[in-house]
Formats: structure tokens, C-alpha cells, sequence
């Protein structure tokens, strides 16, 4: 038994996508709803042994599907009831350019995600700020300096309609 979980594991961690079965795929829905579940209350979940379970989990993390396990905390109540969308235009496209403005970037602690977008803008980034005020501090101290910045364009979210961290799963 001990042989086809470590060939089933070694399978899974050299596939970029894992074929996932109903299990793995229980696995990981009730883990996005509560990562903290105990592997008893999970196993029983599913209907699998402990040992069966903590197995699958465990090559699920090994794999790389399951990056880590994180607190999801209230936005408002940690002082960033705010959401501001920030579209920005690099002056070139070289790939010195992006690497300096991405490594920069990463610096702001109010960043929460940047992506490398096609189309007009070369950027989008969603940063979480407590107000008008702070949002001018970091937009003047942080988002026009950062390298081979052109243009900055920023939209204010009026309000969260959906908001999910769990991915679906098929």
C-alpha cells in the first residue's frame, strides 16, 4: 500500500495539473470554507480514513495545489475600508523596465494584487486604503515614483458586490 501512494504522490507532483477525483475535490472545497478543520472532522467530510485523508491532503500541499493556509481578515475593521483600482502606463516595455516597476511594486504594503494586463494599460492594481487622504499619500509617495511609470488611473470602488477566495473546482 505504502508503494502506490508514493507512486501516486510522485505522479502528482510532476503533473503542472493534477487530475483531481470527488474526493480531493471535497478535499479542497470544505478547506476553502475552513482551513482549520481537524483531519478527523474532514476525513469523516469526505468518508475516508483519517490516514486515507491526511495522505491526500497532504500530497494535494506536496503537489502545490494547496499553496498554504492563511487567516482571511476583515478588510474595514483592520482600518482599509477602502478600495482603489489603479490602471498604470509604463513608459517602455522592456523587460528591465517591468521586472524594476514589479520588484517595486511588491515594495507597497497597501498592494494587495498587480496584474500584467493586455490592452490599454499595461498594470492594474487593486490597493486597499483607509481614505481620500491616504490614498494621496501613497499615489504621491509610492505609485508616481515607481520606475517607468507614465500614466496612473484610479477608480474608487463604491462598494464590494462579491468577493471570493475559494476557487471553483471542477
Amino acid at each position: 500500500m505504502r508503494r502506490i501512494c508514493d507512486k501516486e504522490q510522485d505522479l502528482w507532483q510532476n503533473n503542472a495539473e493534477m487530475e483531481l477525483d470527488r474526493y480531493d475535490r471535497a478535499i479542497l472545497r470544505l478547506l476553502q470554507q475552513d482551513a482549520r478543520m481537524t483531519n478527523a472532522r474532514l476525513a469523516t467530510e469526505v468518508s475516508l480514513s483519517e490516514s486515507a485523508c491526511l495522505r491526500r491532503v497532504r500530497a494535494l500541499e506536496q503537489s502545490g495545489l494547496i499553496e498554504g493556509y492563511t487567516a482571511i481578515i476583515n478588510q474595514q475593521k483592520a482600518g482599509y475600508p477602502v478600495n482603489v483600482f489603479v490602471s498604470i502606463t509604463l513608459d517602455r516595455q522592456s523587460q528591465s523596465g517591468l521586472t524594476a516597476f514589479e520588484t517595486a511594486v511588491r515594495g507597497i504594503p497597501e498592494v494587495m494584487e498587480c496584474y500584467l494586463m493586455t490592452g490599454e494599460h499595461d498594470y492594474l492594481l487593486r490597493v486597499v486604503v483607509a481614505d481620500l487622504a491616504d490614498f494621496e499619500r501613497i499615489h504621491s509617495q509610492h505609485l508616481t515614483r515607481l520606475p517607468s511609470v507614465l500614466s496612473v488611473q484610479s477608480s474608487f470602488a463604491m462598494r464590494t458586490v462579491t468577493r471570493s477566495a475559494a476557487l471553483p473546482l471542477r
